[in-house]
């Protein structure tokens, strides 16, 4: 199966970047992971997918999920206390 990357471009200014102290590389990788965590948070993408789009391994994904307070799976307290 072949795949097809797509490119997006975003401007942006430089101050940003420059108090940041990161590279527009790094940006654009932390920008990545960014979006995919989100979309993945929001149930618009499985883990596996948003992985993909973070260009990193879905246990990488997953393990890294908690860096940005994002749950890995998404269970209500209710059905977390019926399982136990």
């Amino acid at each position: 199966m072949m795949m097809i990357a797509h490119r997006v471009e975003i401007d942006l200014p430089e101050e940003p970047l420059f108090s940041l102290k990161e590279t527009p590389e790094h940006f654009a990788k932390e920008m990545k992971m960014l979006a995919a965590v989100k979309r993945f948070e929001l149930g618009r993408l499985s883990s596996g997918r948003a992985a993909q789009l973070a260009g990193i391994p879905r246990v990488a994904f997953l393990m890294r999920l908690a860096d940005y307070r994002v749950a890995p799976f998404d269970l209500t307290r209710e059905a977390l206390a019926e399982n136990a």
